[in-house]
């Protein structure tokens, strides 16, 4: 857990004596300036959003297996400890992933998923020859969750494999999307 900050914050007042600028006066005399020192308590910024994750691989293809699964899942979990997205579940199936994080206060979700994506697209193409044209779709879907269904979500992520005996990728995303009352347009949400 980390430290509250406790201490003052110093910060300088500048004060300038308005009589000695008096632009009616033939002599213009340069106004004195003078620094006074105040105190200031800086205010914390608390934040605690949940997020799951969801991508697929470009145009769905069915790209992950074991025993790259399970390591693209914990590279996965460490580029978003390294950002400061604590992981909490990562999880998927042969064509997609779903990730769930609390993010950092300190990047953009959008940063994050470059990130995601372009250091493990690079990475699972040193896997061997059946990855050589690794590539993930150009979007993602982002919902918060609400730290009440957070154990809910992880079950979710962690049953990915016996919920995809009866549903796709894409009926599941869409099931997301109406959920969370997302607009979309299904000619632009696949690639």
């Amino acid at each position: 857990m980390q430290k509250a900050f406790s201490g003052e914050l110093k910060t300088n007042e500048v004060i300038v004596n308005s009589n000695e600028v008096n632009s009616s006066s033939k002599k213009k005399k340069k106004p004195s300036i003078k620094l006074k020192k105040c105190n200031a308590n800086m205010g914390q910024s608390l934040v605690k959003n949940y997020i799951h994750i969801v991508f697929s691989t470009k145009y769905r293809e069915p790209l992950i297996h074991s025993p790259v699964e399970e390591e693209l899942h914990s590279y996965l979990g460490g580029i978003c400890n390294q950002l400061d997205c604590q992981v909490i579940k990562v999880g998927g199936y042969t064509d997609h992933i779903h990730i769930l994080c609390m993010l950092s206060k300190k990047i953009s979700l959008m940063k994050l998923m470059e990130e995601l994506k372009s250091h493990s697209s690079k990475w699972i193409k040193t896997k061997g020859s059946g990855y050589e044209n690794f590539y993930w779709q150009d979007g993602y879907g982002a919902f918060s969750v609400n730290p009440s269904e957070v154990e809910t979500v992880i079950a979710y992520i962690a049953n990915q494999h016996e919920h995809h005996r009866k549903k796709t990728f894409e009926e599941e995303y869409r099931a997301f999307l109406k959920k969370y009352n997302v607009e979309y347009n299904e000619q632009y949400v696949w690639d």
